[in-house]
């Protein structure tokens, strides 16, 4: 019994020690171009649930391809593309710090941003059941 003790005892401890050390070294801090401060969010890949559209990623896709406007004169030009858009979901459920990662052009761009802008509140990231803000990036295409 002897042996038990010693050996699960201290690999329980380490563990205990060892994940919240985890966590903390996943959180990135980045400064944001739209409030001009330095936040601090979580990856979403290293949360234990992930934050989630109502309804999930259909339904995500039915509000983007409902609510998405194609810029008319972006339309009449041909100009095509993804925008990757990169977003923090907060504690309470709602989207800030709103960002162009990687644009198309300025009216698709501005598009994008007001469509996550204009989401529903989602659910929140949790780590050990704990709401925590978390850094998603989706992509929103925009095909003729």
């Amino acid at each position: 019994m002897k042996f038990v003790t010693h050996c699960i005892f201290p690999a329980t401890l380490l563990m205990a020690i060892t994940l919240p050390a985890a966590a903390q070294r996943c959180k990135v801090s980045y400064y944001s171009r739209t409030s001009s401060v330095v936040v601090e969010a979580y990856i979403s890949d290293a949360v234990d649930q992930q934050p989630e559209f109502p309804g999930g990623d259909n339904a995500m896709m039915r509000y983007i391809n409902k609510e998405r406007r194609y810029p008319r004169e972006a339309y009449k030009a041909g100009i095509e593309g993804r925008v990757l858009c990169g977003f923090v979901v907060l504690p309470n459920g709602t989207i800030s710090d709103i960002e162009v990662v990687k644009g198309v052009e300025e009216s698709i761009d501005k598009e994008a941003v007001r469509l996550i802008r204009n989401m529903p509140q989602w659910k929140a990231g949790r780590i050990n059941g704990t709401a925590v803000p978390v850094y998603c990036i989706i992509p929103i295409a925009f095909r003729r």
